[in-house]
């Protein structure tokens, strides 16, 4: 469908800006062609270095992990790339929970499919390492958790040994922290004790590991 599209067309296919481009980060379009709609994450009209060297890096970064998720409902279907500067994605019908508005109650399981979700995108060897920026979780029109933005991704082949499998590790937590800090703020009422202890409880050994993780993580997050 998109096949055909050329970079250089974006701006007068876009029906839609959900992110403008800035130095460091690239534009975030919706455009449609034949009456299908798309999510068009554009490095292309960024500078050439970042475009080039970043832009770049993340496509790549960010198709691999789609190609890993294929097919998991509750992940936007992958598209296709155009250039090694722009990733595809399908459009999710539905409000990103940073945008709900003051007093909307999530649906009751909403937060039980959240933790279903990311534990079979664990299982796939992956972790989204971003999941507390409440933008990158969307309460689909079908009332189910839909997860985007793989930019700052991570597979596990990539930490398989000591001790970058014990950062890895820490990325799974996180992901799984990430989901009762969201809670805390959506729905309280549905957090266990263990939860709630799971997220407070910080070991020496974890300050460390947090510590190399956080360093990666700021890096990923603001170039992506």
């Amino acid at each position: 469908m998109f096949e055909s599209i050329k970079l250089s067309d974006m701006p007068k296919l876009n029906c839609g800006i959900l992110r403008k481009y800035s130095n460091t980060r690239p534009a975030i379009w919706v455009i449609e062609e034949d009456g299908v709609c798309a999510v068009v994450k554009d490095f292309s009209i960024n500078g050439f270095f970042f475009r080039n060297i970043i832009g770049r890096f993340l496509v790549w970064r960010e198709c691999r992990a789609y190609r890993q998720l294929k097919g998991l409902k509750g992940v936007p279907a992958f598209l296709g790339s155009k250039e090694g500067l722009a990733v595809f994605m399908e459009v999710i019908d539905g409000k990103d929970l940073d945008s709900l508005e003051s007093g909307l109650s999530l649906p009751e399981n909403f937060f039980k499919d959240l933790e279903d979700l990311v534990d079979e995108i664990h299982k796939r060897g992956l972790v989204h390492c971003d999941l507390k920026r409440a933008p990158n979780i969307i309460l689909g029109k079908d009332g189910k958790p839909y997860i985007v933005d793989w930019s700052a991704a991570l597979l596990d082949t990539e930490f398989k040994f000591f001790p970058l499998n014990l950062i890895y590790k820490r990325f799974i937590t996180d992901d799984n922290n990430a989901i009762i800090k969201l809670m805390l703020k959506y729905r309280p009422e549905d957090i266990t004790y263990e939860g709630k202890k799971q997220y407070l409880y910080r070991s020496w050994i974890e300050r460390i590991i947090r510590s190399i993780r956080d360093t990666v993580r700021r890096f990923l997050q603001k170039i992506a």
